[in-house]
């Protein structure tokens, strides 16, 4: 599963979804304190499909999208460029044969969080993707 995460990282360095939250991509969580926008990936299920030739894994990878902004174009933006990098992407994983990555949905959200600055609204996008692997 590291070399996933560690391929996963790879992809998102340097990319334009980095630039549009300043680097500050985390896996599982963010810590305390980050500054808005951010992204967080963590994996949600890792489901064996193997077959009598093949050991096959389908895993679902969460990527939370995190904006304060008012307005909708901080995380329109972010979402795209989302998509723009992993919608039917490549990855390259050691020591595991890369099948697809494929988009399975997208889930808004919207909260209200306590800052030291006060009160701010929170807009949440999680979009999940399914990745299919096999290892040799």
């Amino acid at each position: 599963m590291n070399n996933l995460l560690t391929a996963i990282m790879t992809k998102l360095t340097g990319s334009a979804l980095s630039s549009d939250v300043g680097g500050r991509i985390f896996a599982d969580e963010a810590p305390d304190g980050a500054p808005f926008p951010y992204v967080v990936f963590l994996i949600i299920s890792d489901v064996p499909d193997n077959t009598f030739t093949d050991d096959l894994h389908e895993i679902l990878i969460q990527f939370s999208l995190y904006s304060t902004s008012s307005g909708l174009a901080e995380i329109t933006d972010m979402y795209a460029d989302l998509k723009t990098l992993f919608d039917d992407c490549t990855l390259a994983i050691t020591s595991t044969t890369f099948l697809f990555m494929k988009r399975q949905s997208m889930t808004t959200m919207f909260d209200a969080i306590t800052t030291p600055a006060g009160e701010v609204g929170v807009r949440h996008w999680a979009a999940d993707y399914v990745i299919k692997t096999r290892t040799s």
